[in-house]
């Protein structure tokens, strides 16, 4: 697994390139201002064709403007927006907030516009099942212009991110955040969690789109009022602290996030990776999945889908995620407070960092681990971790995160050498797992993950070993939140015991919401590759792939975050080229569209009626 995870790396290393962010955001202010700023037609004219105002009953499409709309954020506003915004935090900092702002609002501009082209190339021969999406669009319009084959190439290209995207951020996170956040809980065995999972998504997604129209349309509404009221009264609680921690986040949009307490801080430019990346997933702007779900919609009036699609960036994105964000920092869920304050437990002896060498021929490689280095057998091979007692869990840990459980992620934070570049601190992250024996007699422990100088997040501790090795900040241990844990685990702040329970309600519903209408884009994109007769295949892989997530082969938030990232970044890397090709069609059925609305051409239904 680390061989894969490290090969994941090395290929996101490439795809999220910075200019490639600064790309996407120059073509979302392009589209903004060819279409003379999109996003106030969504929140206006898309609210009323949404509610129906502008539905004609024999337009071609399968389902309601709102059916659709709620399809598509069933996509959207999923983990993505609990976990997503979490690890986002966790990683760049509360800068990481301010990223995602502006591409909420560029991406807005962003859906419109390839919810606007799919429409005006959508295949409507099977009225009750319309197909479109990127793939539909470069091969259509390339084939007007001469060049089928080239826009089938690109076309299939496409569709072959979208299957990769489709079973790892749209199905895979979903499930693994589940299995995690349902295990803190519950206890519950992650594969069992997967199980009834795959089972809900089977039945669902049998159905094809009317029936994920209309499962999404009374899910969305009701998990996202469910959501949002009970962030609203947490931060009722913590309306002193709001001003602060808006100034905070545009501060540390510039400038490095201060380390303290559990945070380790965050540099300008990881604030801007993480947030920008975290709010891509999360609303897939310019990402040319949505636009799939939206071409099922029934109208005769192309721009009025790409209209309602403006709407979904900034439900998702600048009040969803926002909520998330709020909630996290102003009840302190990630630093959680200075000293042993916020911690889960205080060693009685600060255990020391030891260096751990090892020689196979002629190479010799230098680890960093803490407490005594220990060779364990594990499937058959020697594994060497370092081992550390258990301490006791503070009073104030059992109330939030219940008693130590065996296989709880825990960390320290240590310090020394030179400042690492992605975290602007010499702070270093020591991660661990929880271990306790089935024999009532033997003593829980820490199993602690080595640190190998050859990792380029702590390659600046090669040269400890010269100066010293480094040391804890504080003789404290920490539970190790990941995504979607980290937002209940800031709910419990407020709440004691309530957080967990309904995150994890929040983030079945979510999750669920997101798999079937991912599993659609997945299918889709079968259809152009292969035809109707592969789909039924299709279904049953992306069920089973729920349960290889949930297996126990993806541990951490960094492996299942690499995942979703290739997905989300392949698909990024096709489709603005079209987006760009075909941006002028685009604009000006726009520009055509609401001078005729104007005009009075348009007519409203609910006028005429």
């Amino acid at each position: 697994m680390d061989a894969f995870n490290a090969a994941l790396e090395t290929v996101n290393g490439y795809i999220w390139t910075d200019w490639m962010l600064y790309i996407l955001l120059a073509v979302g202010l392009l589209f903004t201002i060819w279409s003379g700023f999109c996003q106030y037609r969504a929140i206006t004219h898309g609210v009323a064709v949404t509610a129906g105002k502008y539905d004609h009953p024999d337009d071609p499409g399968a389902i309601s403007h709102f059916q659709a709309l709620s399809a598509a954020l069933s996509a959207t506003v999923g983990l993505g927006n609990i976990a997503g915004v979490a690890i986002a935090i966790a990683i760049g900092g509360p800068g990481a907030v301010f990223w995602m702002w502006i591409v909420g609002f560029v991406g807005m501009a962003l859906k419109s516009t390839e919810v606007t082209q799919s429409m005006l190339f959508r295949d409507t021969s099977d009225p009750d099942n319309p197909h479109g999406g990127p793939m539909f669009v470069v091969a259509k319009g390339l084939k007007e212009w001469g060049l089928g084959g080239l826009g089938k190439f690109i076309g299939v290209l496409f569709c072959l991110t979208l299957l990769v995207s489709a079973v790892t951020g749209g199905n895979m996170f979903q499930a693994w955040s589940v299995g995690d956040i349902t295990r803190e809980v519950t206890d519950m065995p992650e594969y069992a969690t997967g199980l009834i999972l795959a089972c809900l998504v089977a039945m669902v997604i049998i159905g094809g789109i009317k029936r994920i129209g209309s499962v999404a349309g009374v899910l969305v509404p009701f998990m996202c009022v469910m959501y949002v009221g009970i962030v609203l009264v947490v931060l009722g609680f913590n309306l002193d602290a709001i001003p602060d921690v808006f100034a905070l986040i545009f501060r540390s949009a510039f400038n490095p996030s201060e380390a303290g307490g559990a945070f380790i801080g965050g540099a300008a430019g990881t604030a801007l990776l993480w947030g920008m990346k975290r709010a891509l997933f999360s609303s897939e702007s310019g990402q040319g999945s949505s636009p799939i779900a939206h071409s099922a919609a029934q109208t005769r009036e192309p721009v009025s889908e790409g209209v309602v699609a403006g709407l979904e960036p900034f439900i998702d994105t600048i009040v969803v995620c926002t909520l998330t964000a709020l909630v996290i920092l102003s009840t302190g869920a990630l630093t959680r407070g200075d000293g042993t304050e916020g911690a889960d437990g205080t060693f009685a002896n600060a255990p020391a960092i030891a260096i751990h060498t090892n020689t196979t021929g002629d190479t010799t490689t230098q680890s960093w681990t803490l407490g005594t280095p220990t060779t364990y057998q594990i499937n058959g091979s020697e594994v060497v971790f370092g081992q550390t007692n258990l301490p006791e869990r503070t009073e104030r840990g059992v109330e939030l995160g219940g008693p130590w459980k065996n296989g709880d992620s825990v960390f320290v934070i240590a310090h020394g050498g030179d400042t690492n570049k992605e975290t602007a601190s010499n702070r270093v992250m020591m991660t661990g797992s929880v271990v306790i024996p089935e024999e009532t007699n033997a003593s829980p422990y820490v199993r602690w993950a080595m640190i190998h100088s050859e990792n380029k997040e702590v390659a600046h501790w090669s040269s400890m070993i010269e100066s010293g090795l480094p040391t804890l900040v504080n003789p404290v241990i920490y539970e190790d939140y990941k995504g979607a844990t980290l937002t209940a685990y800031a709910i419990n702040r407020q709440f004691p015991g309530v957080g967990n329970w309904f995150i994890m309600i929040a983030s079945w519903l979510f999750a669920v919401s997101t798999m079937i209408s991912w599993s659609y884009y997945g299918e889709q994109g079968i259809v152009f590759l292969l035809g109707n007769w592969a789909v039924g295949i299709y279904k049953i892989v992306y069920c089973l792939l729920i349960l290889v997530a949930t297996a126990g082969i993806v541990t951490t938030t960094k492996e299942i975050g690499n995942l979703s990232d290739l997905g989300t970044g392949m698909m990024l890397w096709v489709n603005i080229p079209i987006m760009l090709i075909f941006g002028a069609t685009a604009m000006a059925a726009w520009h055509g569209y609401f001078k005729r609305l104007k005009s009075g051409d348009i007519q409203s239904t609910a006028k005429s009626e």
